[in-house]
């Protein structure tokens, strides 16, 4: 019977952690971006505003704008130019009916992982440095 050979794993550096909560931020960015759309329309600012305010995410607009132009594209949201007082014309994006059922089975998703997810990782939060 052939041996089978052994690999050696690295341990991880900062760099793989960061990595780790990146993608794992990214990975959540459609659902906090259809939740906070989910009390009404808002324009793009708002959104990263809502964002940070709410959950602490510190999104850029880079990261933002094309998941909004994605899920346009989609048909989960809609969006119209609004002038506005400060002299130039918003764009806000609002949740559509297959945008907020999208939301809600995503929000349901979540609450049923994250609350498995805990219960799975609680004893490594007891664990001291």
């Amino acid at each position: 019977m052939a041996e089978i050979p052994k690999v050696a794993m690295k341990p991880p550096t900062s760099t793989d952690s960061d990595n780790w909560e990146i993608q794992f931020r990214k990975g959540c960015l459609e659902l906090a971006i259809l939740a906070a759309l989910c009390n009404g329309k808002l324009y793009g600012l708002e959104i990263l505003r809502r964002l940070e305010a709410t959950s602490n995410l510190i999104v850029s607009e880079g990261t933002v704008y094309p998941l909004l132009s994605r899920l346009k594209l989609e048909g989960v949201l809609d969006s119209e130019w609004v002038a506005s007082e400060a002299g130039h014309p918003r764009k806000y994006y609002r949740l559509t009916p297959r945008g907020r059922r999208r939301a809600v089975a995503m929000a349901r998703m979540w609450s049923e992982f994250s609350s498995n997810l805990a219960n799975l990782v609680s004893p490594l939060l007891k664990e001291t440095r």
